[in-house]
């Protein structure tokens, strides 16, 4: 399935499937992202599946967020094997 990042404001939902061969559309969208805004949410409630390259993705938004000392929220139960990756990370 394809991506789609939908945006108002601040809030963004994202559907369909993050993976190598659509990761240029979320970085693109993301890219600079905190220059913009101070707060940002991410609904991945219908994201249907994310390979590795799109846990990282996620990830590498977390730690700008990090060091620029941003805002970001990411919810729903959208896919498995991000929420994996930010629980054992937080465990670590």
């Amino acid at each position: 399935m394809e991506l789609k990042i939908s945006s108002c404001n601040n809030f963004f939902k994202i559907k369909g499937s993050l993976n190598k061969n659509n990761l240029e559309v979320f970085q693109n969208e993301f890219q600079d992202i905190f220059e913009r805004l101070n707060d940002l949410t991410i609904s991945i409630q219908d994201i249907e599946s994310m390979d590795r390259y799109g846990v990282n993705a996620f990830m590498e938004l977390h730690n700008e967020a990090i060091l620029k000392n941003k805002n970001l929220s990411i919810i729903g139960l959208g896919c498995k094997d991000l929420y994996n990756h930010f629980k054992t990370q937080n465990a670590a």
